[in-house]
């Protein structure tokens, strides 16, 4: 007899990657194991959360899908770059002045976030914390 996991491992990868599709780490991760602990219980949780969060991590906030258009779009904007001497990636807290940063457009359905040009690449930024959540390169 097959192990009830195993038989359900198909469904937690494909949970995963469904739920995750553009989503960012941690909704991911918490979607994924939702849906691997309806189908199997505790293990599946473990293995959806896992594959929810690796999914999850390399799609980003705006998914695979909007990441190249929102990339065309604030590229097409011609919004200054600020020049920033740091490394620029996720979780980077830019300086409080000499940042403008412009509002998401509504079709990417991102509220909550900002975007800005730094080191001519456009950034996702979480305005309370000015806290990089995404680069689009």
């Amino acid at each position: 007899m097959i192990p009830k996991f195993l038989v359900a491992l198909p469904v937690f990868i494909l949970a995963g990657l469904g739920t995750a599709e553009a989503q960012g780490l941690v909704q991911g991760a918490q979607e994924g194991a939702a849906r691997g602990e309806m189908a199997a219980g505790p293990l599946g949780a473990v293995v959806g959360g896992a594959i929810g969060a690796a999914v999850g991590t390399a799609n980003g906030i705006l998914g695979v899908d909007r990441r190249e258009r929102f990339r065309i779009y604030a590229l097409a904007e011609r919004r200054p770059s600020f020049s920033y001497s740091g490394g620029i990636r996720t979780g980077t807290v830019l300086p409080e002045d000499g940042v403008v940063y412009y509002d998401v457009p509504p079709e990417f359905a991102l509220s909550g976030y900002n975007y800005t040009i730094v080191n001519d690449h456009p950034v996702l930024v979480e305005p309370r914390t000015r806290r990089i959540v995404e680069v689009i390169d």
